[in-house]
């Protein structure tokens, strides 16, 4: 059902909507809802809808704000507007004004990161290396992580994912990161992350992972090679540099890293590489 909002934001997603199509009670999926996730489901979809909606106005500079607020539920400006305030503390037109001089600050004055500084790639290097790529669908098992990004993933990997792979012997496999929500516009302590290895649906697996299929499609897929310390930057040139110029949109499917089953790895310095996918669809 999380993945059925997320993937239907702009939908009717009330009560009785999302209760039927989960085949429970109002009343008993009302229950399950708030104790596993931690929140109503009113109130997880209204902060799904308003931090994808934060995303876009970030990311599509020239997309109408009606078109973001219709692209995630709202009926009009108006709600949209007085709903973004509640929980941004400002109106949706400040916030992409805001976000826009911020980036602008950083891209001209001091990035983020400046993974030229720690021998990465610069900006343009890695706008070269995006492409359009149509992805097929592909079946996952996956464990997930919950909080704070950065260091916290790695370690996930490294001591709960890694050894849960060498029991089930999944090494050699596509393995796949979905990040499920944005840290700068997510509290940390509720941003998700999904750790996923290719799994044919039925295969029996120890460890309870859960189980998925991560949408095909169109994505833009930009080849990255550096540490986890510099990956942040690569994220950053996609969504700030290369989306807004690209005659592409974001759309509800997730954004994940794709790491090769060939790829490679250097225990030394920590260096990898993988693609970052972000689904797009024409404008």
């Amino acid at each position: 059902m999380i993945e059925h909002i997320d993937r239907h934001l702009d939908d009717k997603l009330d009560l009785a909507t999302v209760s039927g199509v989960a085949n429970f009670s109002e009343f008993h999926f009302h229950r399950l809802f708030h104790a596993l996730i931690g929140e109503p489901l009113g109130d997880y979809v209204r902060r799904r809808r308003l931090e994808v909606a934060a995303i876009r106005l970030r990311s599509q500079p020239d997309v109408p704000v009606l078109d973001v607020a219709l692209g995630v539920g709202f009926g009009s400006t108006e709600a949209f507007a007085r709903a973004f305030r509640s929980r941004f503390g400002c109106t949706p037109t400040v916030y992409r004004k805001s976000k826009h001089d911020q980036l602008a600050r950083k891209a001209g004055q001091a990035p983020r990161f400046d993974a030229r500084k720690h021998g990465g790639p610069s900006t343009q290097e890695l706008l070269m290396n995006v492409k359009i790529v149509d992805r097929k669908p592909v079946h996952v098992a996956y464990l997930r992580y919950t909080g704070p990004v950065g260091p916290g993933i790695g370690k996930f990997w490294m001591e709960t994912v890694a050894p849960w792979m060498g029991t089930n012997n999944l090494y050699g496999r596509e393995r796949f990161g979905i990040s499920l929500d944005d840290p700068s516009v997510t509290n940390p302590a509720q941003c998700r992350y999904d750790a996923c290895v290719a799994s044919p649906e039925g295969e029996a697996l120890t460890g309870n992972p859960q189980h998925k299929v991560i949408p095909g499609g169109k994505y833009a897929a930009l080849l990255f090679k550096g540490t986890g310390v510099q990956i942040g930057a690569a994220w950053d040139a996609l969504l700030r540099d290369w989306l807004p110029k690209s005659g592409m949109q974001l759309d509800a499917r997730p954004f994940f890293e794709y790491y090769r089953p060939d790829g490679e790895y250097d225990p030394k310095t920590g260096a990898f590489s993988c693609d970052i996918c972000v689904p797009v669809t024409k404008l």
